[in-house]
Formats: structure tokens, C-alpha cells, sequence
């Protein structure tokens, strides 16, 4: 079980907790913990197995009593490192979780503007976006940029959440009671965890805001190889895409949208079918395909593509609205982490 400091509230309206994840950051760790204001209570820092044991690290040279260090006992990826601190800072009576990084790219200072959405009762979970502030976007690398626009329109589609960018962001904020509902053993734990959030705060039906921020690039380097993620995105956010349709569409309630998105369908696919029979019998028969059949295959799919840009736009409305951290009862974690 986490040991809790005896700290009171510096701010009376909530109980803020700040968790990092590390692995190879033992440059800028204590610069980060430094940096974090009175406004936060505790601040859990998760060694990820890193071989540079960054915990035992803060452990000899932090003053901050506001810290605890819990070491995960093998390597879990970024995902498995917060999900260990979101579990720690629930337990410890958390009531808004912070996530940032201990390279030193986000700055400390957002956490006030991170968190005062959620402390207002109007959103449940806070990200950041360094593409808000256009002059700030040549400081980051040609490459992130193009990846991220690829990567913001792939999860606006498989999160419904059409009104974020930046998706892989990891500068966040979470009510607790939104977090406790998260199922921690069915999210990615690696590169792919703060989209899959996302996927998992739209099935709960959470308000998400993006919260602009500058990004600090100096002599960090990523653990990210792009090469090596690029198919485990595109699979999981395809899963997710068919997963989410199918539970808030389906599953949990039908309306119109879920009649325009099985006709729509319906007629994509007839006229596709009808289309190819046809073509390739006149092909193999070399004779020219009668326009009154070219017709009876465009005209569906035509149809089919009204009623799927119907469905999408319904899909685009739909962004949940209404907080609903205060409709929650917060859930017991079970905590196995080791703890300094």
C-alpha cells in the first residue's frame, strides 16, 4: 500500500496529485519536481524499471516531502508507468491527477490552467495542445508535425472526440472518479495509451478539453521510434473506431444515426457488388457495360455515402457535453506497486 504524507489541502477545492512517469530522465527529474507549485499535494514518481534506477535517484537526492516513489518491477511502457501512479494517487484520496513527463518538455507552471477546467466543474479530463499557438509550431520538428495531423484526424475518428488535436500529448489532467472507472487491465500500457485513453473517457461519456501549451524541445531524446508503432496505431485505433460505434451506437442506444449508418452501408456495399458482377462480365465477354446498369451501381453508393456523411455528422454533434465526474462514485483500486 502507498504511504501517504500527512499534508493538508493547499487548495481548498480540490486534493491535486501530479504523477511521473520515468525511465532514463535522471537529468531532468528533480528540474521537473522543482518546478511543480504549491497548488499540487503529492506527487508520485514512478520508476519504470529504468536502468538507470531513477527512483532510488530522486529517493537519495529529493527534498520535496510532497514526493513518493514507486517502482514498477519490471518495464511496463508509459501507459503501465501512469496507470501505477493513477492507482497510487486514487488511493491516496487524490481528487485531480496530473501527468507529466520528466524530460522537461512541459512546463509546471500549465498545471493552475491544466486543472482549473476540471476544478470548474466543466471538464473531466484536460490535455495539452502545442499546435494551438501557430508561431510556437516551427520550434517543433517537421516530422511531429506531419505525424501528429496524420495521427490528431485518425483518433478524432476513433475516439469521437472531434474536437481535440495533439493526441499524443502526454501533459493531462483527470478527475479521480473519472480515472477509478477507467479499466486499467484492458488499456495499452505503451506509446499507444494516451489514445486509447481517449477511446476509453468517450465510452464513459467524459468531457475532454484541449488546453493550449508551448512545447520545450532541447537535448531529450524519445523512446518513440516512429517505424515501430506506425501499424500498432493504425490496428488499435481501427479497433477502437469499431468498438466505440458499436457500443454507443448499438449496444448502449440505437437513433437515427445507427439506421443511417446501416443503410448507408448497405447501399455502399450493393452497389459495389452489383458494380464489379457487372463490370467483369462485361469484360469477359467484351462487350460494353449498358449505361442503365453503370447507373443501378453509382446511384447506391451515392446514396450510401449521403447517409454515411449523415451518420458522421450526427457522430461530430454527439461529443459528450456534461461532465460526469459528479455522477460517479469513485471505485477502490486495488495497489500492488512497490513503494520508497
Amino acid at each position: 500500500m502507498i504511504k501517504n504524507h500527512e499534508t493538508k489541502s493547499i487548495n481548498d477545492s480540490a486534493i491535486v496529485a501530479v504523477v511521473i512517469p520515468c525511465y532514463r530522465v535522471r537529468a531532468k527529474i528533480l528540474g521537473v519536481i522543482s518546478a511543480i507549485g504549491k497548488e499540487v499535494n503529492q506527487i508520485f514518481v514512478v520508476d519504470d524499471c529504468c536502468p538507470d534506477k531513477s527512483g532510488l535517484f530522486v529517493q537519495k537526492h529529493n527534498l520535496d516531502p510532497r514526493v513518493v516513489v514507486l517502482t514498477n518491477e519490471r518495464n511496463l511502457g508509459v501507459g503501465g508507468a501512469v496507470i501505477a501512479g493513477y492507482k497510487a494517487a486514487i488511493t491516496a484520496h487524490a481528487e485531480i491527477i496530473v501527468k507529466i513527463d520528466g524530460d522537461g518538455q512541459m512546463d509546471p507552471g500549465l498545471i493552475p490552467i491544466l486543472i482549473d477546467p476540471i476544478l470548474n466543474g466543466a471538464a473531466d479530463y484536460t490535455k495539452g495542445n502545442r499546435f494551438f499557438y501557430l508561431d510556437q509550431i516551427g520550434s517543433m520538428p517537421k516530422l511531429r508535425i506531419f505525424g501528429n495531423a496524420i495521427l490528431s484526424f485518425i483518433t478524432k475518428v476513433s475516439s469521437g472526440y472531434w474536437n481535440i488535436f495533439d493526441p499524443t500529448n502526454g501533459f493531462t489532467a483527470i478527475h479521480a472518479n473519472v480515472a477509478s472507472h477507467i479499466p486499467f487491465e484492458k488499456i495499452s500500457q505503451r506509446f499507444f495509451f494516451e489514445s486509447d485513453m481517449l477511446f476509453r473517457l468517450n465510452l464513459l461519456r467524459a468531457v475532454v478539453w484541449d488546453i493550449p501549451m508551448d512545447a520545450k524541445y532541447e537535448d531529450e531524446v524519445s523512446n518513440l521510434k516512429v517505424s515501430s508503432v506506425v501499424h500498432e496505431f493504425a490496428v488499435k485505433n481501427i479497433k477502437n473506431l469499431f468498438k466505440r460505434i458499436f457500443y454507443n451506437y448499438f449496444l448502449r442506444d440505437m437513433s437515427l444515426a445507427s439506421i443511417e449508418l446501416i443503410v448507408g452501408t448497405l447501399f455502399i456495399l450493393f452497389g459495389l457488388i452489383f458494380g464489379c458482377y457487372h463490370w467483369s462480365n462485361s469484360a469477359l465477354l467484351g462487350v460494353q457495360t449498358p449505361i442503365g446498369t453503370v447507373m443501378l451501381a453509382v446511384l447506391p453508393i451515392m446514396i450510401g455515402i449521403q447517409f454515411i456523411l449523415g451518420f458522421i455528422g450526427f457522430d461530430i454533434s454527439s461529443i459528450p457535453s456534461k461532465p460526469i465526474n459528479i455522477l460517479l462514485r469513485p471505485r477502490k483500486i486495488n495497489d500492488k506497486h512497490k513503494t520508497h
